[in-house]
């Protein structure tokens, strides 16, 4: 698992740098287009696509233990809606996906990242179930009472109301000898490259945490019914959306850009021009602290990353604050163990952000920092 770790932040570093031109470009060509071009469709799934290579990398950092696990109230209907969208592009035509989703179910409270892995493990197995001769994956979410006289004793689950995510196939079943034992650390009934019996130890273990529980039914050649079941909140809470027509606020500041990626910085450097922005941008982290240092008062905010050649982000920021401790200094990255929002302070970094982020997101905290400035 160290090992694992270790190769996923790697990967997620490089591969956030490559995502972050992508997604960068297609924003602004998306600007450029007219209103009525028959190209928005195509940009919009561009867009779609690599914010969608960003979630996946953060499923990988999640299961390294390299991502923090953000714990908010979770609208499950929208998981399961993303989730489905990766499952319809990787399982055959022979399987059918059917989903009955009540839109009333109300939020649970857990890591939406996590809640995306648990559906996307259970539904995997349920398709190697029906690999061989096809047949429904039906995907369903209800919201239920659990009282005092229920099914579900066994599972010491408090009275309360609960969303009940139900993953069923009609696949060839477990046999009964097995039932008690699939949620057993390693143990599988799959053949050799098919699953190393983590899976629904995993999926358990995170539906445990959040106080919930998972039960599992059977029957040989009809098919496997997994239900989870998770507390819901009482009230419902508000999730803000981002109006895509409500314009940018931009500036005329001097940003002082540093990236070891050329595409970045020549990425970055005509978003933040676009939105009037005086930009200086370096490739190399020791000529841009030579131009800083010549002229410390020409610049109102620096954006560098963080894992860079000669000097990183975090020697760049002691340094240029040292010559002047006001300036505000945000880290922009595609990976770091080091950094996170409780140490950024002890860092002399004001804000950081990861690796690829949109153009709306990098415009609210730079305006948000130099208004505060």
């Amino acid at each position: 698992m160290e090992a694992i770790g270790t190769l996923s932040g790697g990967i997620a570093h490089d591969f956030n740098n490559i995502l972050f031109p992508l997604l960068g470009y297609a924003e602004m060509m998306k600007e450029d287009l007219p209103k009525n071009s028959p190209l928005h469709d195509s940009v919009d799934e561009i867009l779609k696509a690599s914010l969608r290579a960003k979630d996946l990398v953060n499923q990988i950092l999640t299961f390294s233990r390299k991502s923090d696990h953000e714990i908010k109230a979770v609208r499950l209907q929208k998981v399961i809606h993303e989730a489905l969208g990766l499952l319809k592009s990787s399982i055959p035509a022979t399987i059918e996906i059917r989903t009955e989703i009540d839109p009333n179910c109300n939020m649970v409270l857990a890591d939406p990242t996590q809640i995306h892995q648990v559906i996307m493990n259970l539904s995997t197995n349920a398709y190697h179930a029906m690999e061989n001769h096809g047949g429904q994956l039906i995907i369903s979410l209800e919201q239920g009472e659990i009282g005092a006289n229920n099914d579900l004793k066994e599972h010491d689950m408090a009275i309360g109301s609960y969303a009940i995510l139900t993953i069923s196939d009609t696949g060839a079943g477990i046999e009964k000898k097995f039932l008690e034992k699939v949620f057993d650390p390693y143990f599988t009934t799959k053949e050799i490259g098919k699953g190393t019996g983590l899976g629904l130890a995993v999926v358990q273990g995170i539906i445990k945490q959040y106080k919930g529980t998972i039960d599992i039914s059977s029957n040989l050649g009809k098919g496997t019914k997994i239900r989870v079941f998770l507390p819901t909140l009482e009230k419902e809470i508000f999730e803000p959306t981002f109006d895509v027509d409500v314009p940018i606020k931009g500036g005329s500041e001097r940003i002082l850009i540093v990236d070891d990626e050329k595409a970045i910085v020549t990425m970055e450097k005509k978003m933040l021009q676009r939105l009037g922005y005086d930009i200086t941008a370096f490739s190399e982290s020791l000529d841009a602290l030579e131009d800083f240092k010549k002229k410390p008062d020409s610049y109102d905010l620096v954006l560098s990353d963080m894992t860079m050649p000669n000097l990183t982000g975090m020697q760049l920021a002691k340094t240029i604050k040292s010559i002047r401790q006001d300036i505000p200094f945000v880290i922009c990255t595609g990976f770091s163990d080091q950094i996170n929002e409780n140490n950024i302070k002890e860092l002399d970094i004001d804000a950081y952000v990861s690796k690829p982020v949109l153009k709306s997101e990098i415009a609210f905290l730079i305006r948000k920092l130099l208004d505060a400035k």
